[in-house]
């Protein structure tokens, strides 16, 4: 079965693009970015696929060392066509085992423009470092990240429900509908061999062997993004302990109750990080545009896929029932989901969201996650409850230079004017938690509509 992914229109354009750069995908493993292209390989005549994990394929590279010559053998050995007259696409997959082809994709622009070229990577960011001549300005990238609701929605067959959301604002009818799906998306998550098999019933008993098998392979890739033997055992150390800290800011000095040094651990979570296995999510303190990180505070983990945390954690019994997110693991599971919803839909660039903290002596606010749009840092928390309980929400309106907030919570979409505590007037926006891909339509349709002095 064929899963649509919201990239298709994004390899349109760039198919068709005068001045087309080569294309490289960045992603964890597993995300479908192999199939991804193979499926969009059939836009043209002629299909060139090679996987530089496989010998043969890598040997090319060592053999041939012009773009034209290597492209000339590549034709002359598959029986095919010269690309004057008949586009062909060039899939070098696992570009990252062989850092100097990075490179060489500087010559196929130079040299070979109407060679439509598309290489993949999932370690990239550990091959980036090796590479003497990055093709800098001479290549475009295209991120790729699990399915996202829309595209589980997509998957499932409920192209009914993707019209309605595509409404705004949201109605009644579809509240109920939309809830109960993106429940059982933040039960399965967003791996697309995950999704595959949870479509057909009967195979639903198989999937923990496939969530147990996907973490395993990441942890088997270990070796190849750490720097020694000790690195080794502390990303090791880290992926087995860091699900049970999904609700909570972690320090690096002794993460997980080992014995481990913060710089070793430091170092460890960001190799992770580069890998997009486990990130990191560091707060800001301004509420001023544009967001800026502070690395000195205490950072949150955000997981590739929900749905392989709740694997992690045991939890899938609990989520069968539940009727509120919001409460589930300890408040932790739904500020993940949208975090990893947020995260998706970036395509050409990569920016990991951010959440606020204000630190005082004795007492500490904190706001779930801040989000950048025209020029402002929109506030956004991630619960149930009334809005007098917004205490962390209130303090940050106070400050900022504009009036409007968002909760993202189990109920219907309602906008909703109210005071703080110290009497600034403010907009909230009450977003159903399944509208997190499309924040941007929304704080559109709150700013066109409620446009207030701050």
């Amino acid at each position: 079965m064929v899963i649509e992914r919201k990239h298709n229109q994004f390899l349109l354009d760039w198919k068709n693009q005068k001045n087309r750069k080569p294309l490289i995908l960045r992603g964890a493993r597993q995300v479908g970015k192999t199939t991804l292209i193979k499926q969009f390989s059939e836009n043209y005549t002629q299909f060139i696929s090679l996987n530089l994990e496989k010998q043969q394929d890598a040997e090319y590279f060592n053999q041939y060392t012009d773009a034209k010559t290597l492209l000339n053998a590549l034709l002359l050995e598959r029986n095919m066509n010269s690309i004057t007259t008949h586009e062909t696409l060039l899939f070098i997959d696992e570009i990252q085992e062989v850092p100097k082809v990075i490179a060489l994709l500087r010559y196929f622009y130079e040299e070979i423009p109407n060679l439509h070229v598309v290489a993949a990577g999932s370690l990239l960011e550990h091959s980036l470092s090796k590479v003497k001549s990055f093709p800098v300005g001479r290549v475009q990238y295209l991120y790729i990240f699990p399915l996202n609701f829309p595209e589980f929605l997509s998957a499932n067959g409920m192209s009914s429900l993707l019209e309605r959301l595509d409404i705004i604002p949201i109605d009644k009818a579809a509240h109920n509908v939309a809830k109960d799906w993106f429940h059982r998306y933040a039960l399965y998550g967003g791996m697309p061999e995950i999704v595959k098999t949870s479509l057909e019933e009967e195979n639903i008993p198989l999937l923990p062997k496939i969530y147990q098998g996907i973490w395993s392979s990441y942890v088997d890739d270990v070796p190849k993004y750490a720097k020694n033997d000790t690195s080794q055992k502390v990303i090791k150390h880290i992926m087995q302990t860091a699900p049970r800290y999904v609700d909570q800011r972690i320090t690096f000095q002794g993460f997980g109750g080992s014995n481990y040094k913060s710089r070793e651990v430091g170092e460890s979570f960001r190799a992770l990080d580069d890998a997009k296995v486990i990130q990191l999510i560091y707060p800001c303190t301004s509420v001023e545009y544009p967001i800026m990180e502070d690395f000195k505070k205490s950072p949150r983990m955000q997981f590739l896929d929900t749905g392989l945390l709740n694997h992690a954690l045991g939890i899938h019994p609990q989520l069968l029932s539940i009727t509120d997110l919001s409460t589930s693991y300890k408040g932790a599971l739904l500020p993940h989901l949208i975090t990893q919803e947020f995260i998706s839909v970036q395509e050409y660039k990569f920016k990991k969201p951010n959440f606020w903290v204000r630190q005082k002596q004795g007492a500490q606010s904190e706001v779930d996650l801040v989000y950048s749009f025209q020029g402002l840092i929109i506030p956004i928390e991630v619960k149930s409850g009334k809005i007098g309980k917004l205490r962390s929400l209130h303090q940050f309106i106070e400050k900022a230079p504009h009036p409007y907030a968002v909760r993202m919570y189990g109920g219907e979409f309602s906008i909703e004017e109210h005071k703080t505590p110290k009497g600034k007037n403010f907009v909230l926006m009450n977003l159903p938690y399944y509208l997190g891909t499309y924040l941007d339509e929304y704080l559109e349709y709150l700013i066109n509509n409620f446009e207030k002095e701050s």
